[in-house]
């Protein structure tokens, strides 16, 4: 049986899921972090089956979403994004010293994953946290000043009327860039990292995520299994089962092995 914990760290909502019989193990860890207006219960199908292969499994809530929302709008949420993507990757790192602390987590072995905006988080995550291991990017971004760029022009193509401080909007882009790993790919350092992205993403557009892994794919010529692009034809933004069973055998190829389940004493 897969065991469903709601926990708090530091005020931080997350679902603690694991194997029966695994609960006190020292076990690889893996994060995985919903989308923009989901929460972190639409993705317990992931949990499960890496719960299953044997993974402990946390699913942190990002601000102003799921039980921390504060009721507002998807388009008053927008304009929250980036903010909110930068504090999801700081509470990754608390979530992460605190399971640590308890000893049930093998430092050496955590992954991280996402879809959207968690895909979007994970990439950024990379530039901050030497700690992650492993990665998986659904439908994500490493260009974080260039699609912000993107989003701001959208918002202000569909509302005409919309005024933003622009002194404010370009802090905003140079803020990012600390978190961009299109200007910072050595930050990978060879590190396993799959992406999955359907072709026909209104949403998170394909074609700069694909440019970005062609244009990594020279730094993992000495370990090329280690990166991975798999490309949905048909797909718009709405990850497949096939997207959902290569994390977990991503996941279980790269973090996975027999010193991963001994006994915490």
């Amino acid at each position: 049986m897969i065991e469903i914990r709601n926990e708090r760290v530091n005020d931080i909502p997350l679902l603690h899921v694991v194997k029966n019989g695994n609960e006190d193990k020292m076990l690889p860890l893996i994060f995985f972090v919903h989308g923009f207006t989901s929460a972190k219960e639409h993705n317990l199908h992931y949990a499960y089956l890496l719960a299953e292969k044997g993974f402990r499994v946390l699913l942190p809530e990002a601000l102003y979403h799921g039980e921390r929302s504060n009721g507002q709008s998807e388009e008053k949420l927008m304009f929250h994004f980036w903010d909110i993507v930068i504090n999801t990757i700081a509470e990754l790192e608390v979530i992460k010293n605190d399971f640590i602390n308890r000893g049930i987590v093998d430092s050496e072995k955590i992954g991280l994953a996402g879809t959207s905006m968690g895909g979007i988080i994970t990439l950024g995550a990379l530039t901050q946290f030497e700690w992650v291991n492993t990665a998986v990017s659904l439908m994500g971004s490493p260009n974080y000043a260039a699609f912000a760029r993107a989003q701001i022009d959208h918002l202000q193509k569909a509302d005409p009327s919309l005024s933003l401080p622009k002194e404010e909007i370009e802090a905003m882009y140079v803020s990012l860039e600390k978190y961009d790993l299109s200007q910072q790919p050595d930050k990978l350092n060879e590190r396993p990292l799959m992406f999955w992205h359907g072709k026909k993403d209104p949403v998170v557009p394909f074609q700069p995520t694909y440019s970005f892994y062609q244009n990594i794919k020279k730094d993992y010529e000495k370990n090329s299994s280690k990166l991975k692009f798999i490309v949905d034809e048909d797909a718009d933004h709405k990850v497949s089962r096939e997207g959902l069973l290569e994390t977990v055998a991503w996941f279980e190829k790269y973090l996975l092995d027999s010193t991963s389940t001994k006994i915490h004493q």
